[in-house]
């Protein structure tokens, strides 16, 4: 089959177009015809070697998101049967084969049938930034109805997902951005409110819309200093969720607020086949909001096909795009 692999770590220039052998069907698991991807950080981090420890071995298909057709079916799945629509985030890391390829080999818990109402690649958007968003909010931090929530980069793959959610959810949502574009993406998604952090500082805008109380959940999908900025924004007893903490924090103020710190890191029920039933279950749920019309990915408009894929990263990796970056398979 056709695939984009890797031979050796680096920039986006090392992907390279072969003939690979074909994934061989294995009990628990199904063949996918692969019809379309997307991109995510973690895909870059992956490829540049910045994660070893949780990267396939060499020669490696990356990407862990697909949207496509089951093409055949291992013994003991019974949830799925041949041309089946499914998307799910199901490979590309240690241990199994992504989804820059004609086919992929994935676990059947792992996927869930794709939304009636949306495309192939609308579908391929959202499997990792969904199954995160859902995890923070309601396995972590519990977000219950009527909750007021400020949820960071408004236009992010995980953050313009997590505002749809949480509206759904029945919270009043907070979002922050950087540019009047954004502040308006926003709002369509459904924020009660909009905050353009580099006009208003995190007091400024806890005073006006908290009456300087917090909120009662903050999701930092952005990391570094912003999570100081998030314990900041939280209230007393207030909860943070977090996507990206591999940085060093001053937890004081954790500690004066009696916070509730709650760290989202989606691979590692990837990593654990015990834990792959869970993310298929959430998926389920996600269809179900998606087809209520509660739930869209915004997709970036510049489209790429899998032979774009170097182009693909180099564009993420720029800053540039607005929700997610999508891989058509044309092969």
């Amino acid at each position: 089959m056709k695939a984009q692999i890797i031979q050796s770590f680096g920039d986006p220039s090392v992907f390279q177009f072969k003939e690979v052998s074909k994934p061989e069907l294995i009990p628990g698991h199904v063949l996918i015809q692969v019809k379309a991807s997307s991109v995510n950080p973690i895909d870059t981090k992956v490829r540049a070697g910045a994660v070893p420890a949780v990267a396939p071995e060499f020669p490696a298909v990356l990407h862990g998101d697909v949207a496509g057709l089951v093409s055949a079916v291992g013994e003991g799945v019974t949830e799925f049967k041949v041309g089946d629509e499914v998307f799910g985030c199901a490979g590309g890391f240690k241990g199994s084969g992504g989804a820059l390829a004609e086919f992929m080999l994935a676990d059947a818990d792992l996927l869930a049938h794709k939304p009636k109402n949306l495309t192939m690649e609308e579908a391929a958007a959202l499997p990792l930034v969904a199954i995160t968003a859902w995890d923070a909010l309601f396995n972590r931090a519990n977000l219950v109805p009527g909750q007021d929530i400020l949820i960071h980069a408004a236009t992010g793959g995980v953050g313009h997902i997590a505002i749809q959610l949480a509206k759904w959810g029945g919270a009043t949502v907070y979002t922050t951005a950087s540019s009047q574009e954004k502040l308006e993406i926003g709002t369509r998604l459904g924020a009660d409110v909009t905050i353009n952090y580099r006009e208003e500082s995190v007091h400024d805008y806890v005073q006006k819309y908290t009456d300087g109380k917090g909120f009662d959940v903050v999701f930092d999908t952005v990391g570094g200093e912003n999570l100081d900025r998030s314990f900041e924004a939280a209230a007393v007893h207030g909860t943070v969720a977090a996507i990206a903490a591999r940085s060093t924090h001053d937890l004081s103020p954790v500690h004066s607020k009696g916070l509730s710190l709650h760290v989202t890191f989606m691979l590692l029920k990837i990593l654990n086949k015990d834990m792959h039933n869970q993310y298929g279950e959430i998926l389920k749920k996600v269809t179900s909001v998606v087809e209520e019309g509660k739930l869209r990915p915004l997709v970036d408009p510049n489209m790429f096909t899998f032979e774009d894929v170097s182009k693909a990263h180099e564009y993420l990796e720029s800053g540039k795009a607005i929700g997610k970056i999508v891989l058509k398979n044309n092969w």
